[in-house]
């Protein structure tokens, strides 16, 4: 992974736990994150006292591997399900690390639906043009163990309830599952959320082109909302982990200006996307929200929403 390697010179693992007290037990979320390499992907793992339930695989199985050691150091509870937010391969080439483990892989309908043509559409930017994997070497397509339509409930050994649900509409994939978490009053929402770090502005993979799309985004933001108690804690794919009535408006207001920052940019190249200087955008966007990290997902995914308004 040569390529990538040379924007990160410095490789981190954070590792954050959580812990919750409810009138019937006692719930912990603990946090996986992965270096630049892995595109700073966060694995969430809720362990409700007897057993672990985990939200994404991660890029690779090497990755995937080391979601599985940490958690290995924080709790004897064995990973018993892991759920699929959405079809990237940050969050499903990792995959057959988990059912090695005798882990039950959960996923959509339609993540499993969406996920060869993702798949397919990654493969030959890694393979044939960051040349950071052969043939070879990239993850195979995986699959999953149990799949289902519009929702699904997981009930644990130790009365830990996920209630998982698929919104069935684009934002930062084709298509989104959250799990909600009563017991700790926690939302999971993959990618939906970046909290204070710069988002992935790729969009949907749609007729094996990028089909960045922020009115969906932004629409899927509003309804959960609407939908959940203002402070119930969101737990997204990348970033801090904060609380419902304000990570959620901060994502509206990001995107938002997102869609701004890059009209104006583009004028200055005359409206032509393939004039885009992405590293310059990233400065653009890194001035713009100084307190944000991780802008390197602005040189590698905006060219998402640059495209859009072709």
């Amino acid at each position: 992974m040569k390529k990538i390697i040379r924007f990160f010179t410095t490789l981190t693992v954070l590792m954050t736990t959580l812990t919750f007290a409810t009138a019937k037990n006692t719930g912990q979320i603990y946090i996986f994150e992965s270096d630049g390499n892995g595109f700073n992907t966060k694995t969430i793992f809720y362990d409700d006292g007897k057993e672990v339930v985990a939200f994404d695989a991660q890029f690779t199985l090497a990755y995937a591997k080391q979601a599985l050691a940490f958690i290995k150091t924080k709790t004897k509870s064995p990973v018993k399900y892991l759920v699929i937010t959405h079809p990237n391969p940050d969050k499903f080439n990792g995959i057959p690390a988990f059912q090695e483990i005798g882990a039950k892989v959960i996923a959509s309908k339609l993540t499993i639906a969406n996920m060869p043509e993702v798949h397919k559409y990654k493969k030959y930017y890694f393979v044939e043009m960051a040349k950071m994997f052969t043939n070879e070497t990239y993850p195979q397509l995986p699959t999953a163990d149990i799949i289902f339509d519009e929702s699904y409930t997981i009930k644990m050994a130790n009365e830990g309830i996920v209630t998982l649900t698929e919104l069935k509409k684009s934002g930062v994939s084709t298509n989104q599952t959250i799990a909600y978490i009563k017991a700790v009053n926690a939302l999971v929402v993959g990618d939906l959320v970046h909290h204070k770090v710069h988002a992935w502005l790729e969009g949907p993979i749609v007729n094996g082109k990028a089909s960045y799309n922020g009115l969906n985004w932004i629409g899927l933001l509003k309804t959960l909302k609407d939908k959940y108690p203002a402070n119930t804690t969101i737990y997204g794919g990348r970033g801090e982990a904060d609380k419902l009535s304000v990570s959620i408006p901060q994502q509206i207001i990001y995107l938002e200006k997102a869609e701004k920052i890059t009209k104006n940019y583009l004028l200055t190249v005359s409206n032509n996307p393939s004039k885009v200087d992405y590293a310059a955008l990233q400065n653009v966007f890194e001035k713009e929200f100084p307190n944000y990290t991780l802008g390197y997902m602005i040189n590698y995914g905006a060219y998402g929403l640059v495209n859009s308004f072709k």
